[in-house]
Parts: structure tokens; C-alpha cells; sequence
């Protein structure tokens, strides 16, 4: 398949369930609606396909003991990530395999903390998520990655089942115009080298400001070519957050959406990542439907 046809993603899922009135909070996030009001994760999932949406994100995002503690993830984990795949599944199902389900695997220690990363406990978050998305899911996503050492330990725990591997760094957002880096302060060109040398099938950044996006794919693309990898496609999903200090955590209350992200706004930096090599292209948090409509309109 062509690198730079264009795959529509889907956008953020926590904002989109409050606005929609699910049962919403921290620590939990979006696995609250998951436990507590399931067809609002459906209802979303659908608004995105109708928005344009070619590929939907399993809500499994916060079945982490950081969102829901060690005790619930112990006891229902698993069995809510298996719904959350259900979900996705069903909804794209309906879509006669013109959607695709990317099975979320998300920072295991909390969003934005390289500093939190154990990996001696990687394969005992992680491969509850796995067994449980496993039958729902077309493609792998692990997304919001920090560090390079997390993306790489979860490939070790995937299975040889031949479904593509995705991989989203989120970017430390003070490096506007500076060389980019993720947010644990290694080189963006690195984490492509580490990435190509165990095999993956698309680079993408996500969770942080769209102004520094451009730069980091800028700099994969760069990398990528010299290595001879243009088969290796790249990807831009931002949030819709003011800038995150490097102090800051994804857990400590709701951060305010930028007024100068509508959806023509984001839009226009969706255009420069096109340019820039993106070829899958979507929101994070604060990014909804009504930006992926435009995304989806305008881009082809």
C-alpha cells in the first residue's frame, strides 16, 4: 500500500465522553465510562467514523493502576479491556472493513513520567491489555510513549500474529525551535533508529503541541530516508492543551482546551505535518469529531 495515502484517524475519547455527559473523572479518565456507561464509548466510536474516521482507538487507554489503581486493575482489567475491544470492534464492523481498530497500549506508569518507567513490571501491565485486545484488533498502537525503552519492551511482549505495530512519542513542548525530543529528553533521531532496528510499521507523535509536531516529523523523515526505511509511514495526532511544563503530570485535574484549536485551526497544522511526510493523521485530547470532520473533508 502507498506510504502517503492518507488514513484518517480518530481523535481524542475522554473530552468527547464529557461532552456527551458520560460519568467522568480523575483519577479514572475514560475508563469510567468504560465501567459505568459503555454505549457512550459506542456512541463515540461512531461519531468518528461518521466524522471520516479510517481508524478508531480502543478506549483502554486508562487500564492502568495509574488510572484505576492496582486493586481494580488486578480484579477487571483484562475483562475491561476485552470491552473496550468489543466496542471498537463492533462499531467498525459495521463499516463492511473500510475501518480499522488500533488496539491502545498506553504508557504503563502514567502519561508524561519517563522518571515512573519500571521495566521489570512491563510484562505485568501489559500483557493483560494484550491478551484482551487481541482478538478485536487490526493493528497495535502504543501511544503517548515518553521514552524509548517503553515502546521497545512492549514489542517483545507482542505476538507473532502479523498485525502492524505503531508506535506515538509525545514531544517535550519547550523545544519550539529547537531540536525536538520526547519528553524524556532523548533525540527524536534516536528513538527512530531504536524503533527501525526492531521493526515498526509507523512513527508517530501525539499528546503535545501541535507547533512542535512539525520539527519531530521533520527530523523522522530525515532519519528514516537515510536508512533506506520510506516504507515506515509517519503520523501526527496533537492535543489541544496549552503548552505541559516538564514538571507536568496527566493526572492532577482537567487542563483548559486552547481557544485557537477549532477545527480550520487544526487543520492548518494538519496540512504542514502532510507536508511534512504524515500520513496518518488524527487528534488527542481535546481534538473531536468536529476536527476530524475537517480533517477528513479538506485533506483528500
Amino acid at each position: 500500500m502507498d506510504k502517503q495515502q492518507l488514513w484518517v484517524l480518530d481523535g481524542g475519547m475522554g473530552r468527547e465522553l464529557a461532552r456527551r455527559g458520560a460519568p467522568f473523572r480523575q483519577p479514572e479518565w475514560s475508563a469510567l465510562a468504560l465501567i459505568e456507561a459503555p454505549q457512550t464509548v459506542t456512541e463515540v466510536h461512531q461519531a468518528y467514523v461518521a466524522s471520516g474516521a479510517k481508524v478508531i482507538t480502543t478506549n483502554s487507554y486508562a487500564l492502568v493502576p495509574f488510572h484505576i489503581g492496582d486493586e481494580r486493575f488486578a480484579a477487571e482489567g483484562e475483562a475491561l479491556a476485552a470491552l473496550a475491544g468489543k466496542l471498537a470492534r463492533d462499531v467498525a464492523d459495521e463499516h463492511a472493513n473500510a475501518v480499522r481498530v488500533a488496539g491502545s497500549l498506553p504508557p504503563l506508569f502514567g502519561s508524561y513520567r519517563a522518571d515512573l518507567f519500571e521495566a521489570a513490571r512491563v510484562s505485568e501491565l501489559a500483557l493483560p491489555l494484550i491478551r484482551a485486545l487481541s482478538p478485536s484488533v487490526d493493528l497495535w498502537l502504543a501511544e503517548t510513549m515518553s521514552l524509548i525503552a517503553e515502546p521497545l519492551a512492549i514489542k517483545a511482549l507482542l505476538p507473532e500474529d502479523g498485525k502492524p505495530f505503531w508506535v506515538s512519542f509525545t514531544l517535550e513542548d519547550e523545544t519550539l525551535g529547537s531540536e525536538p525530543t520526547l519528553r524524556s529528553g532523548e533525540r527524536v533521531a534516536d528513538a527512530i533508529d531504536a524503533l527501525v532496528a526492531v521493526g515498526v510499521d509507523a512513527i508517530l507523535f501525539n499528546c503535545c503541541q501541535p507547533e512542535v509536531i512539525e520539527a519531530a516529523l521533520q527530523v523522522a523523515s530525515d532519519r528514516l530516508s537515510a536508512l533506506g526505511r520510506a516504507d515506515i509511514r509517519l503520523g501526527a495526532y496533537a492535543n489541544a492543551f496549552p503548552p505541559q511544563p516538564k514538571e507536568a503530570t496527566a493526572n492532577d485535574g482537567l487542563d483548559e482546551i486552547r481557544a485557537d484549536l477549532g477545527p480550520l485551526d487544526y487543520l492548518g497544522w494538519a496540512e504542514r505535518w502532510r507536508a511534512a511526510g504524515a500520513s496518518l493523521i488524527g487528534g488527542c485530547c481535546g481534538i473531536g469529531p468536529e476536527h476530524i470532520q475537517a480533517l477528513s473533508t479538506r485533506l483528500r
